[in-house]
């Protein structure tokens, strides 16, 4: 008769317990769910995700500020939101990966809309479209076109579409962290060459030198220029928010002029 009620006792005291357990687990779920917008409830912020040192898109000036082609259609992007804009500086390598860790709202950071990311994230309104080119040095005459690049050693940025076209096209690729560091590797012998954004190199040779290096237009070699948009998480609301405002920076001619401002031509095209 003890035992049972001692039974019932603690029965009694687990039910609560159990129900603790249960409205915490929910609560871990609810607020997972919600981290999306996390930023953007609590602290007003557009925060976004780049890499910072790839000029013209976002780079450190000499006086160490942030700045840039990207920078500054953060900025106003978050404005048309009627949010601050904060930025984290990432690695490429792990830009994309720390979208989907809530390490930040958005990424804008020139990406290429692909089939594998617009499964996996929302790619919004295209903001600017790139065009590849081939880089070489200046004394290479052989490797004109990407037919000519199977079995060279090309650096590109791991998990670029710049990547993906130099082993389709059946380079080997050597691993390279930055636009400045590829055409190093290019100047000192130890690549032969690189697939890249017309945009990078004509914005590159404003501040640099390319002395011993070339490049040729390969749009028009099975890798055409790119839709290249934000990426959010397909989580949160904030594609059709930011696409309205892209496209009222569009009509206002906010993008051209940035686009002017950095890259000396319109490539917003």
């Amino acid at each position: 008769m003890k035992m049972k009620k001692l039974n019932k006792k603690w029965f009694a005291m687990l039910i609560p317990l159990l129900a603790l357990i249960t409205l915490s687990a929910c609560a871990t779920k609810k607020t997972s769910d919600s981290t999306s917008s996390l930023h953007l409830t609590q602290a007003k912020t557009l925060t976004i995700g780049l890499e910072g040192d790839y000029a013209p898109y976002s780079f450190r000036s000499k006086n160490g500020h942030l700045t840039g082609f990207e920078v500054e259609l953060g900025r106003r992007l978050a404005k048309k939101l009627g949010l601050k804009p904060k930025f984290v500086l990432t690695k490429w390598d792990g830009l994309i990966a720390g979208l989907g860790t809530n390490k930040y709202d958005v990424v804008l950071n020139n990406i290429g809309k692909t089939p594998q990311r617009a499964k996996n994230f929302q790619v919004t309104v295209p903001y600017i479209y790139s065009h590849s080119i081939l880089i070489t040095r200046d004394t290479e005459k052989k490797m004109t076109s990407l037919k000519a690049i199977k079995g060279k050693k090309f650096a590109e940025g791991t998990g670029t579409n710049n990547e993906l076209i130099a082993k389709k096209f059946g380079a080997t690729v050597l691993p390279s962290p930055s636009f400045t560091t590829t055409l190093d590797l290019i100047k000192q012998g130890r690549a032969d060459g690189a697939i890249n954004s017309r945009e990078a190199w004509l914005a590159y040779k404003q501040q640099n030198s390319t002395k011993g290096l070339k490049m040729k237009d390969v749009s028009d070699e099975q890798a055409p220029g790119e839709i290249v948009g934000l990426l959010n998480r397909r989580s949160n609301t904030l594609k059709g928010k930011l696409n309205r405002a892209l496209k009222q920076l569009r009509q206002e001619g906010e993008l051209k002029r940035l686009s002017v401002k950095y890259f000396h031509s319109d490539i917003t095209k």
